[in-house]
Formats: structure tokens, sequence, C-alpha cells
């Protein structure tokens, strides 16, 4: 007997879950990579005599190659399938944090974690994907937007092991803070085991059988292709769609927003002792501070994930980017004033600037059709990591250049251009299926209708 519901609206069940973990796991990875680096640097380069130029490099290794795997793992994931490109992230963090066992060169290490940031990179699109074309629509905002928080978790965990790793190993414990990441990856393949392909990924390649197939094994006998709202014929997209007519603009909107919005966190996660130095706080606030800040941006994304159904996709960007630009325009403003209204600010624009932040994982893949899905989210990927490899190299320089208020004044500008793009370009995906969502037809119905909130009257 057949079932009339539709897919993107069966309740969330024991499968969804289960890939919710494995992607989420994903994101854990991703963070706890990025940031073990940070603790292993001080015993690595003195027990490897790395020079400054190596250093530099090994610094910014994971942002290169997660530029480089965003665009291609895009692109291979839309081409060759969601399954198959779900293994390759987990396979480089597990082969290349166990030969950092034994590496022995700057060179060396350059090259494994630049293989790390690959990995990275092809994750971004590929876990992204496989979520949003099997989750129910009421849950692929909140699920979509938890990956943020995942990423500070698998950050906090890699603090934690790393600083007991060194501890415990000697001198040698650096080596093991750095392989550790393979336990983590590993369990994240044996966990991975077993995902189907995505259905949505087998119709716009025609291959309609193996689709039914999927989705009765997943759902049950009743239900099938025609419980799934996709175009049920492969459309001609490629990935010069997205450089032209109305996927053009979504992709400028994504990198826009994106870009505007990374850049000012990269740099005030990256150098916040540095930053709230040369705001004049001495070093117990700054130590307080740093922690604070760091807090607070998880806080934001927490609240974020449960606002992004209830506010909106559109009305939460816009208001995370005022406020979050507000914020620093006043760190700017008030940047010789007290320790705890620097700290203060500091962490407002840190809960404020969670919107966008989840926001960055769920624009992409809901206003992209299958066929380009994957590695809009790959270019988005790219094009933002550019700005904050550019970001972070400045930060030191333009504090000491033109000063920490200037510098806080021109993040401001970054944030305030993201919102002027937002604000004009920037649709309401809330409640809208997913073909209807990435279409470029006109959409009707009550979910174009805007949230209440104090800018959507104005929007």
């Amino acid at each position: 007997m057949s079932n009339p519901v539709s897919l993107e609206d069966v309740p969330f069940n024991r499968f969804h879950r289960l890939l919710a973990l494995r992607s989420s796991g994903g994101s854990f990875v991703d963070g706890y990579v990025l940031s073990i680096i940070g603790i292993a640097m001080p015993f690595l380069v003195p027990a490897m005599n790395i020079n400054s130029f190596w250093e530099s490099l090994i610094a910014v290794s994971a942002l290169v190659g997660i530029f480089l795997g965003g665009f291609v793992g895009g692109s291979l994931t839309d081409r060759f399938g969601r399954r198959a490109m779900y293994f390759v992230g987990p396979i480089l963090f597990t082969v290349c944090s166990v030969l950092q066992l034994w590496v022995d060169s700057g060179p060396g290490l350059f090259i494994l974690r630049l293989l790390i940031g690959i990995g990275i990179g092809f994750e971004y699109p590929v876990a992204t994907a496989f979520l949003v074309e099997f989750l129910p629509k009421k849950a692929r905002g909140p699920r979509l937007a938890s990956l943020s928080i995942y990423f500070f978790a698998g950050a906090a965990a890699a603090y934690m092991c790393g600083q007991a790793l060194i501890e415990a190993g000697g001198a040698e414990g650096w080596r093991y803070a750095l392989a550790s990441t393979a336990l983590v990856s590993g369990l994240l393949l044996l966990i991975r085991k077993g995902t189907p392909e995505s259905p949505r990924w087998l119709i716009s390649k025609g291959r309609t059988v193996q689709a039914e197939r999927i989705i009765r094994q997943i759902y049950g006998q009743g239900f099938g292709l025609r419980n799934l709202p996709e175009h049920p014929k492969p459309a001609k997209l490629s990935v010069r769609s997205l450089l032209h007519a109305g996927y053009g603009r979504r992709m400028f909107f994504v990198t826009t927003f994106w870009t505007c919005s990374v850049i000012p966190v990269f740099a005030v996660y990256a150098f916040a002792p540095k930053v709230l130095d040369a705001l004049h706080l001495d070093a117990q606030w700054s130590a307080y501070g740093s922690m604070i800040i760091t807090l607070m941006f998880v806080v934001g994304c927490f609240v974020a994930t449960w606002l992004v159904n209830a506010m909106g996709r559109r009305s939460l960007l816009i208001n995370s980017l005022l406020w979050s630009g507000l914020a620093l325009l006043l760190l700017g403003s008030f940047s010789e004033q007290s320790s705890w209204l620097t700290v203060a600010l500091f962490a407002a624009y840190a809960f404020f600037i969670g919107g966008a932040q989840v926001l960055q994982f769920i624009y992409p893949n809901e206003i992209f059709p299958t066929e380009i899905r994957a590695v809009a989210v790959g270019l988005g990927t790219s094009v933002s990591r550019i700005g904050a490899v550019v970001g972070t190299y400045l930060v030191p320089m333009s504090i000491q250049s033109i000063g920490i208020g200037h510098t806080l004044y021109f993040a401001a500008g970054i944030t305030f251009v993201g919102l002027v793009v937002s604000w004009l370009m920037a649709p309401e995906t809330r409640g809208v299926e997913l073909c209807k969502a990435s279409s470029l037809a006109p959409q009707t119905g009550p979910a174009r209708q805007p949230s209440a909130s104090p800018l959507h009257k104005a929007t």
C-alpha cells in the first residue's frame, strides 16, 4: 500500500539520527585537527629545529588545504556521488595523523598538514549535502546548524587531550598529540560504514531504480520516488551554472556573506590574546577574556541553532551581521576604556556572529539544486578560506601599523558589507521543500512570509 507522505515531512527517525551523527562526527574531527596543531606547535618547532618560514607555512597549511579540497571535493562529490566521497576525509585524517609520529622536518609536516586540510575541504560539501538531501525539512536547519557546535566541541577536546598527551609523553608528547586524531577519525570511518547513496543524487544522474530501492530500504515498502519531492529528470546543470544567471547571483551572495563573517572570526579567534593585549588588558584579564570569548562563540551557535526555524534564515542572518558588526564598531570606539567593557563587547560579538556561522552550512545546501549542491558548498568553503588566510595574516601587521581601534573599524566594515549583501539578496527558505528552495522559479506560499524580528518589517 502506497504512502502519500512526502519524505520531507516524515518524523525524524533512527536513520536520520545516525546520519546526523555520521556527518557531525566529521565536524568534530575538523575542529580537533585544526586546533591540535596550535597546542603542539610550541613543542615541535624546537624539537625539529624549524625556522620561522616553515613555522608560518605549517600554521596556514590546513587552511590552504581546505581551499584546495573544498572546490575539488565539491566537484567530485557532485560527479561521483556522496557515498564515495564520504570516506575520503576520514581516510586522509587517519593516514596523515599516524604518519606524523615519524615526521622529522618542516616540509614533511607541511605536506601532511596540507593533506589533512584537503580532507577537511572534502568534508564540508559531502557531509552537508548528505544531511540536507535526507533530512525532513523541519530538522534540516537545526541539524545543519549544529555542525558548528560539533566543530567547537572538537576544538575543546583537542585542547584537553593534546595537553594531557604532551605532559604524559615527555619530549615526544607533541607527536602523540598530533597522531591522536587517528583514533577519532578511525572511529568516524567505522560509524560511516553502511551509509547508502543519496536518492536525490541518483535521480539527478537518471538512476531512478537504485533511488527507489534505497528509499524503500530506509523508509519501508510503502514509500518510493513518488514520496520524494525532487524533479524526476536530471537538469542540465554544471559547474558553470554557478557563474551565470540566477545561480551566479546566489553564489555571489553565499561567498560574500560567508567570507565577510569568517574573516573577523578567524582574526578574533586566532589572535584573541594579542588583540586583548593591544586593548591594554592585563595578563589576567586577557586570559579570562580569551576563555569567555571562546565560550560565547559556542553559546552563540547553540542559540542560533535553536532560532534558525523560529526566526527564519533571512532574519537570523541579517540580525547576526548587524549586531556583531555594531559590537566591533563599539570596540573600536571604546578601545581605551575599561577592561570589563572590552571583554563584554568581544563576548557580544562572539555571541551574535553565531547566526552567520551556522548559516554558512545551511544556505548553500538549500538554495542550490542536487546537481551542483556540493560544488557550491565547496566553492563557498574555498573562497571563505582565502579571506581567513588573508585576515589571519594581516591582523598582527594591522595592529602594529594602524592601531587596534582602526583594525576593529576595518573588521566592522567587512561585517557590514556582508550585512548589505544579505539585506539585498538573502532568501527565506524555512519550511520550503528542498527542490523548491533550490529552484530559480518564484516561491509561493506561507514559507515566503518573513518571520517577526526587529528588522524584518524593513526588509
